[in-house]
């Protein structure tokens, strides 16, 4: 007897979802995508079309309403998460959200006592959590394979200076922080088990040339948690790079491209010990083969709906992490 399979309806074409999240759960063997919807049916349509895609609906609210749907993938610019998280809650399919969850930590709240009041499921779409990579690095961190966590440093950016963009629309939930800094928050508090006590930070909302969009362009925190810290940068103007640093008092662990890890190419981490300048210290690479983490995430979130298992990230999790955004904005001014 073949396993239950997750139906799934898209609401909004957006590129991250035709793009990455829909190719990844094709992939996936517990989910596939039945629907999708637009505020055009000719739009959403054509995206049906080209995915392969059985339903195309002219609205979200139609797409709410097919009660083949299971569940439901929410792709929507961030200032419509709250509205559409709840209204698919409303209707009864559980939730697949983009990240971030919500625009602030009472929106997020308010997600959380909707879906327990209703019983269904909500997970935000922090992929990266899915990864072989980060599984491991989970684990090697856990088992004290580089003896206490210190301290992680991480930067994720990239240049987009389109003012038309999405990401560059303040009310439209734009910026680095939203965007690509709330991974290095989450990863930070996954890593370390606990919530920062203290957080500090500084924002700047200027594109090169004096042109301001009103959004953060580059924001550096500090998150002190009581068994140590993290820094972290994150940027829509700089050179495209992301990394992760991961200290401890007997080793480190580095990644190089953490988080949009490559789809199609093995990926790798190292786990240096031991040794200090001019001394040789013990280098160990571990290495992973190709793995898609859209399709893994769909896996997972399969796995929670249909089984029961744990999800990748718990909504108390995604609570927190605005709760630290939000502290973020606030000690930046």
């Amino acid at each position: 007897m073949s396993e239950p399979v997750l139906r799934l309806g898209v609401i909004s074409t957006a590129l991250i979802g035709t793009e990455k999240v829909i190719p990844g759960i094709v992939k996936s063997g517990r989910c596939r995508v039945d629907a999708i919807g637009s505020r055009s049916l000719e739009g959403a349509r054509a995206v049906a079309r080209e995915q392969g895609i059985e339903g195309a609906y002219g609205s979200y609210e139609e797409l709410l309403a097919d009660p083949e749907i299971d569940a439901v993938y929410n792709p929507l610019p961030n200032h419509l998460h709250t509205e559409w998280n709840l209204k698919a809650i409303a209707a009864g399919k559980h939730v697949l959200a983009e990240k971030p969850l919500a625009m602030n930590a009472a929106e997020a709240e308010q997600v959380l006592a909707a879906a327990e009041a209703a019983g269904v499921k909500v997970v935000e779409a922090f992929m990266y959590r899915t990864h072989p990579t980060w599984l491991e690095v989970k684990r090697l961190v856990d088992s004290g394979a580089i003896g206490p966590l210190r301290h992680i440093q991480t930067f994720f950016g990239y240049r987009n200076t389109d003012g038309g963009n999405i990401r560059n629309i303040v009310e439209a939930g734009g910026g680095a922080l939203y965007d690509v800094g709330c991974y290095a928050i989450n990863s930070a508090r996954w890593l370390f088990g606990t919530e920062p006590e203290v957080v500090g930070a500084t924002i700047d909302r200027d594109h090169s040339g004096g042109a301001s969009f009103g959004t953060d362009t580059v924001t550096a925190g500090l998150l002190r948690f009581p068994n140590g810290t993290a820094t972290f940068a994150c940027s829509t103007v700089m050179e495209h790079g992301q990394w992760c640093h991961i200290m401890g008092e007997a080793g480190r662990i580095e990644l190089w491209i953490p988080f949009n890890i490559p789809l199609e190419r093995p990926t790798w981490i190292t786990v240096t010990q031991g040794g200090a300048p001019p001394e040789e210290p013990a280098v160990r690479r571990i290495e992973f083969r190709a793995v898609d983490e859209y399709a893994t995430q769909a896996d997972a979130f399969a796995a929670h709906v249909l089984d029961g298992a744990p999800p990748h990230v718990t909504l108390e999790d995604s609570v927190a992490n605005m709760r630290v955004i939000d502290a973020v904005f606030a000690a930046a001014g």
